[in-house]
């Protein structure tokens, strides 16, 4: 008789796309398909990424013996209860149930937990987290969002809502409002939503070239290297502003180690100039320093979906503090 692996779905439920994937314990990718995503209402996501679950178990079909699954997604969600509270910053209902839905779907226990939470617990459990039980897992992308984990543990809050890092204040005199409602915020300043709105502030309509009307991030970088004034000042500013805001996070939960991922820091250029911002003083005890995710950033989030499935076969092993 021949035993199969237990392997993981992985559902990374992103703005412009849901990734679904079978991973094996080591992290290993087996096999994934792509789906369009791009709704604003939660009751359209739902039932999207149902009908994608569908289409996948289906079609695609399983590799080895399916033992958990779990969701990456936007929004804020409740990890302990199952629920996906929001997909922006206000709820439109009730929760969703999402886990308890995506688990009879499957006939297999469901994790879920945001997109940056996620990601922090796949490093935990198979990236650079394992040589570190105190580490920052930063994701500087379309947002700015983080993952702590203090003495093992993953922490996620009161209200779920821990590492929404993007919306502490770093400039008292800027009077730009943020969607949260404070000014001065720093994801207004660095991350894709940030760049986007610094090149709108100085008229740089022409370099909003991504989908949806966003930036392009290398060609600002490109702009600026080439001696554009309002690109230099935009990008030396994201840079200023992020290191400060690093200095800030190191202060509060003394990590040994930072791990960065998203976009905007995969460009050396850029990563340069923050890491030319970090004062030596603040950062000499951070031994494992600022370094970079080991995974591929194309199944990042896949591998931060599926390491929620994971966890649901030890749970008692990441219990959150708080």
């Amino acid at each position: 008789m021949v035993i199969k692996m237990k392997t993981y779905l992985g559902m990374d439920f992103g703005g412009t796309k849901l990734l679904i994937g079978e991973v094996d314990s080591e992290g290993t990718v087996l096999r994934s398909k792509r789906y369009a995503t791009g709704f604003t209402r939660q009751a359209d996501a739902v039932q999207a990424l149902l009908s994608a679950v569908r289409d996948y178990r289906d079609n695609v079909g399983f590799i080895g013996e399916l033992a958990a699954a779990g969701v990456g997604i936007v929004g804020i969600v409740d990890n302990a209860r199952g629920q996906w509270i929001s997909i922006g910053h206000d709820p439109e209902g009730p929760p969703v149930p999402l886990a308890q839905m995506i688990s009879e779907e499957l006939g297999v226990p469901c994790g879920i937990d945001n997109d940056v939470r996620s990601s922090t617990t796949a490093e935990l459990l198979l990236g650079q987290g394992r040589y570190s039980q105190n580490f920052i897992y930063l994701n500087v992308g379309t947002g700015l969002a983080a993952g702590f984990v203090v003495g093992g543990k993953l922490l996620r809050g009161a209200h779920v809502n821990a590492g929404e890092i993007g919306h502490m204040v770093v400039d008292l005199s800027d009077g730009t409002p943020c969607v949260c409602g404070r000014f001065g915020c720093v994801e207004n300043v660095v991350s894709g939503i940030g760049f986007t709105r610094q090149a709108q502030l100085h008229g740089l309509q022409e370099l909003m070239t991504q989908a949806g009307g966003r930036v392009d991030a290398c060609l600002l970088m490109d702009r600026a290297e080439a001696g554009d004034k309002d690109c230099l000042e935009i990008i030396n500013s994201g840079a200023h502003a992020l290191a400060c805001l690093i200095m800030n996070l190191v202060r509060v939960t003394d990590p040994d180690t930072i791990i960065y991922g998203g976009g905007i820091l995969s460009d050396e250029r850029f990563l340069r100039k923050v890491e030319q911002g970090l004062d030596p003083s603040t950062m000499r005890g951070i031994p494992g320093g600022l370094t970079a995710s080991s995974f591929n950033p194309r199944y990042a989030g896949l591998l931060g979906a599926a390491s929620l499935g994971m966890v649901k076969m030890r749970p008692r092993s990441l219990e959150a503090t708080a």
